[in-house]
């Protein structure tokens, strides 16, 4: 089975962290991932994606111009790539910060409110454990526990001690998807 997932937002949501431990987790697994990010002066608050394929079988190219999975969380995100979803595919928005919600009966769509949560949480920075979290639900791409291995593997010890509460917060992103 192959994934093939776009993740992007403005810079500092944490899309390309997504992705990047979404890949990881892939890898933790045995499973084939690509991870190409795109990003320049979209660190500082401009757009930034970041393409993640996770595969049983070899992949065969990086780029793609249509995806399984869109996770969009802005409308200029929303515009870019919704139209590159592909029919039967999972679109995923964070409902804040999206002024037109996406118009489209051939694909399955998700509104979460992934910032409310985080807000919820008090930790702004789960947010994009959240968003995967929803993703984890409606495309079970990678588990839990290989995520779980990645974060330990990925990031540094002394962030280790955050782990738990990332965990928490993909739990909390699960259930948000109705």
């Amino acid at each position: 089975m192959k994934t093939e997932i776009i993740i992007s937002g403005f810079g500092g949501q944490g899309v390309l962290s997504m992705g990047k431990i979404l890949a990881y987790s892939g890898l933790m697994e045995g499973k084939e991932v690509t991870w190409m990010p795109a990003y320049g002066p979209e660190q500082r608050g401009g757009t930034a994606n970041v393409t993640v394929i996770v595969s049983d079988d070899r992949i065969s190219s990086p780029v793609l111009s249509k995806y399984d999975v869109a996770i969009v969380l802005n409308q200029p995100s929303l515009d870019k790539f919704l139209p590159r979803v592909k029919p039967g595919g999972i679109l995923i928005y964070d409902g804040y910060g999206i002024l037109n919600p996406p118009q489209r009966d051939d694909i399955h769509v998700y509104a979460i409110n992934a910032m409310d949560k985080a807000a919820e949480m008090k930790n702004a920075k789960v947010f994009n454990m959240i968003v995967l979290g929803a993703l984890l639900r409606v495309c079970p791409v990678v588990s839990t526990e290989g995520l779980q291995k990645a974060l330990y593997k990925s990031l540094p010890e002394r962030h280790h001690g955050l782990i738990p509460l990332n965990m928490q917060a993909v739990e909390e992103g699960m259930k948000l998807i109705k």
